[in-house]
């Protein structure tokens, strides 16, 4: 199964989802990440609350999203890209409701970050 998380900046929510999920899929699933509008790199704060948890993005660049992302997405997650979203037909959609990580303290983002986990856990266990 390949999933894609998108957000606007790929700085933040898109990219914890994804190292969470390529985490807990241990191989058996694929993921990318993009942004409607990447930023230049990922949010200190996000590298900071993930690097608590034993996961490192430091090395992470957020990139666009094309339509190919979708196209090769079985499901696809987004946070908050709204209809910059490129819809494909036969895919699933996700829509998870999720505070953008910017501007934020480093326990809001740690507070995020628990959500995402949360989440992704949810959604691999259901894969």
């Amino acid at each position: 199964m390949n999933v894609l998380f998108v957000c606007v900046q790929n700085a933040g929510r898109s990219q914890m989802a994804r190292a969470f999920f390529e985490r807990a899929a241990n191989g058996d699933h694929a993921a990318r990440s993009a942004g409607s509008r990447p930023a230049e790199r990922v949010h200190p704060e996000v590298v900071e609350a993930m690097a608590e948890v034993g996961v490192d993005v430091s090395g992470r660049k957020p990139r666009r999203l094309v339509l190919d992302d979708a196209q090769w997405a079985d499901v696809v997650v987004s946070m908050g890209c709204d209809d910059e979203c490129p819809y494909v037909a036969g895919r699933r959609y996700l829509d998870w409701e999720l505070e953008d990580p910017a501007g934020k303290t480093l326990d809001e983002v740690r507070a995020l970050r628990d959500e995402i986990r949360a989440r992704v856990d949810a959604l691999t266990q259901e894969l």
